[in-house]
């Protein structure tokens, strides 16, 4: 049955996006310079490693089905990758990025040309680093517009501007994860948070800069906002301006208004706003939001929209955003999310008959901690279905296309959690250890996928956003205490799902998605809490080739960085 769907809906597929794309698409190169640079911000100078000496980085900007392709030259000090985060890559997993999944990093002195695929993504995503916590500092756009002689499913703004949501460090990443691993302890919360690299007027240090975007009376503009923050969803809104939601994950969505978005780190979202306001300036804002027992530093963020020809000041009083541990204007806001039938989106194909079915709890844990450096007796790690995620130093898309996979991986990750306990509720003196290891799943070509997500108190408990790489998959459903098999399905949404890539698992709750496992090819999940996936909140979703050349993984290219010892 799902293998008869997964026909239909890449025949499908294929047609929505010939007629879209075949006359127009485009070739596209891009030249990336990774080095280190210095940054002063909080009145002290900071070494990061950026692309092309610009903090976020430099944005690409192409059309609906074009092909992207970026050399990548590593002029750092230690090797990376790159992903582009959304760009399902279709067949083609070798470019996906995340380091010892698909690739191994590039190293110092080296290059690699990325080619990037874009098949039906519309809208904004972004590119960053995955490996360690590199990609809080390389990170950039990825824009996507209307393919040539498309249209947008609303007005037409008179012009778009990026809005990246960051966390600042005054230091290295990559060293900070570093030295948290080493000792076994959390790494350190940002000193504060940025819009475009800019940190505002709040943070005290008179050198700071702040971010101005210049608007025109009356005219309409979509921001093309950008949650690149290492371990914090954020809510963010702009004084006295409704903001419409017209897009989230590229992908359209039906237009609501909000005062406020909640996004989440690697969602992206695409917000109409109109300059229909008295000529002024007036604050937009971003804190943190947070339902777990750690919270962040409650820190407000500020930039400016600015009216041509304004005068006079600001007033600090005027920002309006939901409190930090708000969990109903999160929620309310997530669940106005849905799905519009408009001809710029592939057709709606939600799977029905599931295939294969996985129940995957998230937690926090402890395992023994045994190295010199260890603080503590226990370090942190995290875990789905109790198995905390240890990266290879062989990727694994090179050991499973050329059937070496002993001692990479294995192919038994658990389809449901070794023990059933009560997920939601005080778990005070249960077992917190997991196990490591390097587990699978394992999925045949043309299956309709169901996987439901349940948050646990285990640890610091709070709501986590999960990122599959190589799809878009629809939210059927969530909701709050312990997922039931039985009663919770009948209140799934089948008929406007969103069709997202990174979903918002609500603390204390579950979220259900669905998705064809038409992309063969190695496949990452984790958790876009850097911290988290770190710790090992991740794993691997392999899609086995179909019968034929087409559904099949396209075969690596000689020149893809070797591992190291290899």
């Amino acid at each position: 049955m799902g293998l008869q769907q997964d026909t239909v809906t890449w025949f499908v597929g294929i047609l929505f996006l010939s007629t879209l794309f075949l006359c127009s698409a485009d070739v596209h190169h891009y030249e990336f310079f990774v080095r280190e640079s210095n940054f002063t911000k909080l009145c002290n100078t900071t070494t990061l490693l950026v692309v092309n000496d610009s903090y976020p980085g430099p944005e690409i900007r192409v059309r609906r089905g074009d092909t992207v392709f970026v050399n990548v030259h590593n002029q750092g000090n230690y090797g990376f990758t790159i992903h582009w985060h959304g760009v399902k890559q279709p067949r083609n997993p070798w470019f996906d990025g995340p380091e010892f999944i698909t690739q191994c990093p590039i190293q110092p002195g080296t290059n690699f040309t990325y080619e990037v695929i874009l098949s039906d993504e519309i809208g904004t995503l972004w590119w960053h680093a995955h490996s360690d916590w590199t990609r809080g500092s390389v990170q950039g756009a990825f824009i996507i517009l209307p393919a040539e002689n498309e249209t947008y499913p609303f007005p037409t703004p008179d012009a778009d501007q990026t809005i990246i949501l960051q966390s600042w460090y005054n230091g290295d990443y990559k060293q900070i994860i570093d030295q948290a691993l080493a000792t076994g302890i959390p790494p350190r919360q940002p000193d504060a948070y940025a819009i475009n690299g800019n940190l505002g007027d709040t943070y005290g240090c008179t050198n700071d800069t702040i971010f101005r975007m210049q608007v025109d009376y009356e005219k309409m503009y979509l921001l093309r906002i950008i949650n690149a923050a290492m371990n914090e969803q954020q809510f963010f809104s702009i004084t006295n301006h409704t903001l419409v939601v017209v897009a989230q994950d590229a992908s359209y969505v039906r237009r609501f208004t909000s005062d406020y978005i909640l996004i989440s780190p690697g969602q992206t979202m695409d917000v109409l706003v109109s300059a229909n306001q008295n000529v002024g300036q007036y604050y937009m804002a971003t804190r943190p939001f947070s339902d777990a027992s750690a919270m962040p530093p409650d820190n407000i963020t500020t930039g400016i929209f600015q009216y041509t020809n304004s005068e006079g000041g600001l007033n600090a009083s005027l920002i309006t955003l939901p409190a930090r541990d708000d969990t109903n204007a999160t929620n309310s806001f997530i669940s106005r999310i849905r799905n519009t039938n408009v001809t710029q989106n592939p057709p709606l194909n939600v799977p029905t008959g599931i295939d294969r079915r996985v129940f995957i709890t998230i937690a926090t844990n402890t395992v023994p901690c045994n190295t010199s450096q260890c603080l503590l007796p226990n370090r942190f790690v995290a875990s789905l279905n109790n198995v905390s995620f240890v990266f290879p130093r062989i990727d694994i898309v090179q050991a499973y296309y050329n059937s070496s996979t002993g001692g990479v991986f294995t192919e038994d990750f658990p389809l449901n959690p070794p023990v059933f306990y009560d997920f939601t509720g005080n778990l005070t003196g249960f077992n917190t250890r997991a196990e490591l290891g390097t587990r699978a799943v394992v999925l045949n070509y043309g299956e309709a996928v169901e996987i439901v997500l349940q948050a646990t108190q285990l640890g610091g408990g709070g709501s986590h956003p999960i990122h599959l790489h190589g799809f878009s998959f629809y939210r059927v459903g969530s909701g709050s205490g312990n997922f039931n098999n039985e009663t919770d399905p009948r209140t799934y949404n089948l008929v406007d799902p969103p069709l997202i890539n990174t979903i918002h698992v609500p603390g204390k709750g579950w979220a259900a998605l669905r998705f064809f496992a038409n992309n063969p090819g190695v496949w990452f999940m984790h958790c876009h809490f850097e911290r988290h996936s770190s710790w090992g909140m991740d794993t691997v979703f392999i899609v086995r080739n179909g019968t034929t050349t087409e559904p099949s993984i396209r075969p690596p290219l000689s020149t893809m960085p070797r591992c190291p010892g290899t």
